[in-house]
């Protein structure tokens, strides 16, 4: 998913979104030490997503911070 449609979503649609990504990252570790996965890319690529979640939510909420202070 790209950085313009995450940052187009409401807090609550990335929200839902963060914790699917989670139990995928949580899901897609279980298959690697069960030596299920063949691509081992996947994993990375969750935690990448992940963290730009939490980066684009932490930015929602401080504008929303700025605006209340004015």
């Amino acid at each position: 998913m790209e950085l313009k449609e995450l940052r187009s979503k409401t807090k609550e649609e990335l929200s839902k979104l963060l914790k699917a990504s989670q139990e995928k990252a949580r899901r897609l570790r279980f298959s690697v030490s069960a030596k299920q996965l063949k691509n081992i890319r996947e994993v990375r690529d969750a935690k990448k997503l992940i963290a730009r979640i939490f980066t684009i939510l932490k930015e929602k909420n401080e504008q929303a911070d700025s605006t209340k202070k004015v």
